[in-house]
């Protein structure tokens, strides 16, 4: 309702937003309890993470003045849906779209559907990147719709990558197994790199086959580690000190999630010490 203090700070972030150079497409509330989406208009890899740092920081600063919270945890509160960061991806070349075959299943060109089954093929191995905290596991749940399953559809939430409606110029494949608060620098380097390098797994029927993501943290530090692509991405060393820092992150909070939310679980997040280290400024 106009002049209610969350669609004050909905419409003031998006205010923000526009001013810094965003090109808003839309915003409203989402299925939870003072939930929101922002959605505006996309960019090249490097920049869209730049952008989504600088999204996090606007919202937060708002945020802060009108005396609230601005969490990006992926689970705050068990029971309703958790957040998400739906991440778009689309490869052009020459200013034209190469996902878009208006011939083509589902309107994809093979490219597109190649980049696609790259993703699924290394979908474990990489979900620690797109998944780096304790707490977004509790989110990877179909009940509400997040995605728990390694598989593409276009209408199905509860596969790691929805096929939306797309033309000449937006189409596009969304990876929906994103976090809100992994690193979107790793998110955009993983998924492109993936989607255009990785293997295509010789998995029967690999967009609808029964493959599920990690459902805590020490499944996916472990297939992390022992996936083969993973040292291909990052290298053996980075790969050792990035598996090393998740697993100190995990061994702080007790081992089953459980039903509630624990208090380590949001004490050691990094998203806590980011949002002091923002609101300095």
């Amino acid at each position: 309702l106009p002049g209610d203090p969350l669609r004050t700070f909905i419409d003031t972030t998006a205010e923000v937003q526009r001013a810094m150079g965003f090109q808003n497409e839309k915003d409203h509330p989402e299925v939870a309890p003072s939930q929101f989406e922002i959605n505006y208009s996309y960019g090249e890899a490097v920049a869209a993470a730049d952008q989504i740092q600088l999204y996090k920081l606007i919202c937060r600063q708002v945020a802060t003045k009108m005396g609230f919270t601005a969490s990006f945890l992926p689970k705050p509160v068990v029971g309703v849906n958790g957040s998400g960061m739906h991440t778009n991806v689309s490869v052009s070349k020459n200013g034209k779209n190469m996902f878009w075959d208006p011939k083509g299943e589902e309107k994809l060109a093979k490219v597109a559907w190649s980049f696609l089954d790259r993703i699924l093929s290394h979908g474990n191995d990489i979900c620690l990147l797109l998944n780096a905290s304790v707490n977004a596991y509790r989110r990877l749940d179909p009940h509400f719709e997040a995605p728990n399953q390694i598989k593409a559809s276009p209408v199905d939430r509860g596969s790691m990558i929805r096929i939306p409606i797309g033309n000449e110029k937006t189409s596009r494949v969304e990876v929906r197994s994103v976090s809100p608060d992994a690193n979107p620098y790793m998110v955009m380097y993983a998924v492109f790199r993936t989607g255009i390098q990785g293997e295509i797994a010789k998995i029967k029927n690999l967009r609808q086959a029964e493959r599920y993501l990690p459902d805590n943290i020490y499944t996916a530090i472990d297939d992390f580690l022992t996936a083969e692509w993973t040292t291909t991405l990052l290298g053996e060393d980075v790969k050792a000190r990035y598996a090393d820092l998740k697993k100190a992150s995990a061994d702080r909070c007790p081992r089953l999630l459980g039903t509630f939310v624990k208090t380590p679980e949001v004490q050691y997040h990094h998203d806590v010490y980011n949002q002091y280290l923002w609101n300095l400024f």
